[in-house]
């Protein structure tokens, strides 16, 4: 039996899900808030753009490269709900130093806005937050570990290991 309240409480949801296009930011592919302006997560699809908005995004930096069928269109989207958006093609099997830089020149210029860092499914995009965070931010390395171990373990260092090699080498160049 269906009593009133469970009416009210599926009513309230269909509406809310209707005013925001069923999309959430928690279903953003290993979306991860590191802290209240600055986030990462996976690809994002069309109908979590407003989301985005809703939340207060600003800037929107995509760190994948273009594919077609799934992220060719993220800047025209980002642009209509008024957010920023900023793409860096890293390529997933040769990261570089120069990728790493230009990305530390957009973060350093975003001043407080609030920001996602995004690529397919969030690794490129934690790896580059944790060094922002480390090595530009002087967060200390410990915090900033947990929040890129959300996304990474053991197992990924080992199966990608062009990613430890930017790291060792970002972290070396910084001394």
């Amino acid at each position: 039996m269906i009593t009133n309240a469970s009416r009210l409480a599926l009513t309230v949801g269909l509406l809310l899900m209707s005013m925001h296009g069923f999309a959430e930011l928690g279903e953003i592919h290993n979306y991860h808030e590191v802290n209240d302006r600055l986030s990462t997560g996976g690809h994002v699809m069309a109908p979590q753009v407003p989301e985005l908005k809703d939340a207060g995004f600003e800037l929107v930096v995509n760190l994948a490269t273009v594919q077609e069928d799934h992220n060719a269109s993220d800047g025209p989207s980002l642009a209509a709900e008024g957010i920023a958006y900023v793409h860096i093609p890293v390529l997933w099997s040769s990261p570089t130093l120069d990728d790493l830089d230009l990305f530390f020149a957009i973060m350093d210029a975003r001043a407080d806005r609030k920001t996602l860092v995004h690529c397919m499914a969030n690794y490129r995009a934690s790896a580059f937050v944790y060094l922002y965070r480390t090595l530009r931010q002087g967060v200390p390395e410990a915090q900033a570990r947990r929040d890129l171990e959300v996304i990474w373990n053991d197992q990924a260092w080992r199966e990608y290991p062009q990613w430890a090699a930017l790291m060792e080498a970002a972290q070396a160049r910084a001394k």
